[in-house]
């Protein structure tokens, strides 16, 4: 079934998008996306997250399409196979972990398919908890992990030295790995060539869908590419000013079901 808006697939973000600030999703969220499958519209996730952490959504939401994860760099099936894989070069996550070391930021790596920290009690891993509904793998030492990391993360509740620590960072691994943070307090640190604008893009050509029918919604830098990568973009309410400008339409925040009010007016409804 055509809808006015011509959308045949959306893709969104999770944190601070899909879910409210508790990590939980609201009654008009689930309503949404059911609208969307029964107006034969495809929708899948593109998140930070690893695909453990996607498994709860896959299940409450009855997701059918891949799903990227690590920002792109992953992608899973709906039963959290991996179908596709990069990780960082090790050169650069070593380089990556002794900066964070250096700062005094925890630093936490994602590999051989678990989280891994040095410390449980480390600020922000009771909220990864929640949000992955996983534990951490408790490790003394990173090292032997960093050949397989498929995304670093970089944890600190000092947000703006994070901010300038990005900026350097980035500057510092030029084009050997993707730097952004995923939320004020994330500093992701990703396989380089890889974001989800390249996912929204493959999954597009997979489906046979062009950029001009597929939408996206997010609140975060680590979002723009994959605004760039569709014909509809929509930011939450939530999101910086810059991620704002990068979006043709801008919803409420994802409190205040932001996610659910873009799929009904962008979307499903007349744009």
């Amino acid at each position: 079934m055509d809808t006015p808006s011509g959308i045949a697939l959306v893709v969104s973000d999770v944190d601070g998008t899909l879910v409210a600030t508790d990590k939980s999703l609201s009654p008009a969220t689930v309503a949404a996306v059911r609208r969307l499958d029964a107006a034969g519209i495809g929708f899948t996730l593109a998140s930070s997250r690893p695909p453990v952490g996607l498994e709860a959504l896959v299940a409450a939401l009855d997701l059918r399409l891949p799903l990227g994860a690590f920002n792109g760099s992953t992608v899973c099936g709906p039963d959290l196979a991996i179908l596709s894989e990069v990780l960082i070069p090790e050169a650069a996550a070593r380089e990556t972990v002794a900066r964070f070391a250096a700062e005094g930021i925890d630093a936490w790596v994602f590999a051989r398919g678990a989280w891994h920290l040095r410390d449980p009690s480390a600020p922000y891993a009771d909220l990864e908890r929640r949000t992955l509904q996983a534990e951490p793998t408790v490790v003394a030492d990173l090292a032997p992990l960093i050949a397989d990391a498929a995304k670093i993360v970089g944890v600190s509740r000092d947000h703006a030295r994070l901010a300038e620590i990005e900026a350097a960072l980035a500057a510092d691994l030029g084009d050997r790995a993707a730097v952004h943070r995923s939320q004020a307090y994330y500093l992701d640190v990703t396989p380089p060539g890889t974001d989800k604008g390249g996912f929204v893009r493959d999954l597009g050509r997979r489906l046979g869908i062009p950029a001009e029918r597929i939408a996206t919604l997010g609140d975060a830098g680590n979002d723009v590419a994959m605004f760039r990568a569709s014909g509809l973009s929509i930011a939450m309410g939530n999101a910086d000013a810059a991620v704002r400008a990068a979006a043709r339409h801008v919803t409420a925040d994802n409190d205040s079901d932001g996610f659910a009010r873009a799929i009904e007016r962008f979307v499903l409804g007349a744009v």
